[in-house]
């Protein structure tokens, strides 16, 4: 009588996932039948599915969208939480880096946006919104609360990537705004920066105004929230009224392309290209104000 030496592979009975031959699988996937090992079995409704079946699904699935045309998102609006810890760590920069250097290199004035007096350095428009005064914390308190509370409402409204966009357009529009409604300086005159969100914010509160308009709501407390901010920005002198205005502006005009542009399958290329068409206004009215 002999007796044979077991074998090491699995045996022809012993079902073996697909993926890898060599584990055998007692779990079968939910819509193929197919056996699944630990790393390919994903979760599904009831049971298990393969990755196979769970990719293929993915692929068929139409994508749902927004009424603006954005991938409808679920969860936390993660564009907003991203600028307000990115604003929170140039913060934090501000204090920690000796001096002014923060300051000094990212700050806005009209003289970096001037060609002719030799500091040419538009990106200053756009990194401004991300400082703020390190002498009051109520500055960059009052802006994060204001992001959080309409960023909430808006980014699952317009999706993440539309709201990205009208945050910096409008971001630039109050640089923008500050240039065309301020006189521009010279070296020697005292550089006095600009900083904040709020010319960013008040594109918030321009968007959500028209959106709001558009989906037929109430928009009273809206007026009496940008009415009783732009009565602050002139009673009070460190607050730069004309960014707020160019914000507003910038913002309502963003709003405008995505909310008024006709759904169908040349939606986003058609946003996209009035977008760019608001930034590229920005950029001619900024070059026609320091080219006079």
């Amino acid at each position: 009588m002999s007796y044979g030496i077991p074998s090491a592979e699995p045996s022809a009975q012993v079902p073996v996932c697909p993926r890898h031959p060599d584990r055998p699988s007692y779990v079968r996937c939910q819509r193929c039948g197919r056996p699944a090992c630990p790393d390919c079995q994903r979760a599904a409704a009831v049971g298990f599915q393969c990755i196979d079946c769970v990719n293929e699904t993915r692929r068929t699935t139409p994508e749902v969208r927004t009424v603006y045309g954005g991938a409808a998102t679920a969860g936390k609006p993660l564009v907003t939480y991203g600028i307000i810890a990115a604003c929170v760590l140039v913060y934090v920069l501000q204090w920690i880096i000796p001096g002014q250097a923060v300051y000094e290199q990212f700050a806005y004035n009209n003289v970096f946006a001037t060609p002719k007096y030799g500091a040419f350095e538009p990106w200053r428009m756009l990194t401004a919104a991300f400082l703020h005064s390190p002498d009051s914390v109520l500055h960059i308190v009052l802006n994060m609360y204001t992001l959080w509370i309409f960023g909430q409402a808006l980014e699952p409204l317009l999706g993440r990537i539309r709201f990205l966009a009208l945050y910096l357009i409008s971001a630039i529009g109050g640089s923008v705004g500050y240039l065309l409604l301020n006189p521009l300086l010279v070296p020697g005159q005292g550089l006095v920066g600009v900083v904040g969100a709020s010319g960013a914010i008040f594109g918030l509160f321009g968007a959500m105004l028209l959106v709001q308009r558009q989906r037929g709501g109430d928009t009273r407390q809206l007026w009496v929230l940008i009415a009783i901010n732009g009565v602050i920005g002139f009673l009070i002198p460190q607050i730069a009224w004309q960014a707020h205005l160019g914000g507003l502006v910038t913002g309502a005009l963003c709003a405008a392309v995505l909310a008024y542009t006709p759904r169908g399958r040349r939606q986003g290329l058609v946003q996209a290209a009035g977008l760019v068409a608001v930034l590229a206004l920005l950029v001619a009215a900024s070059w026609i104000r320091i080219s006079l």
